[in-house]
């Protein structure tokens, strides 16, 4: 099937693209969507990245504990003052 391009800046971007990768333009042109389709299908909306951890938040049960600084600086002790 054949794949006209007609426009100059996506050709070059192309070339530009096949250049830098030692590959053919239809590898390039090929790289470059599966590339674009593989990104676009990981991104995720804020909000629904949220979602999910506003939904383990509020489904955790109470513990009765208090967050206070004596609790985070025994955390941060334990870690010998790293991040876990």
């Amino acid at each position: 099937m054949a794949l006209h391009i007609k426009d100059d800046a996506a050709s070059e971007a192309v070339r530009t693209l096949a250049d830098l990768r030692k590959v053919s333009l239809t590898e390039a042109v090929r790289l470059a969507c599966e590339e674009a389709i593989a990104r676009d299908r990981r991104a995720r909306p804020l909000a629904d990245r949220l979602a999910a951890v506003h939904a383990r938040v509020r489904a955790a049960k109470p513990t009765g504990l208090k967050a206070d600084k004596a609790f985070f600086d025994e955390g941060w002790a334990e870690t010998g003052g790293r991040s876990k």
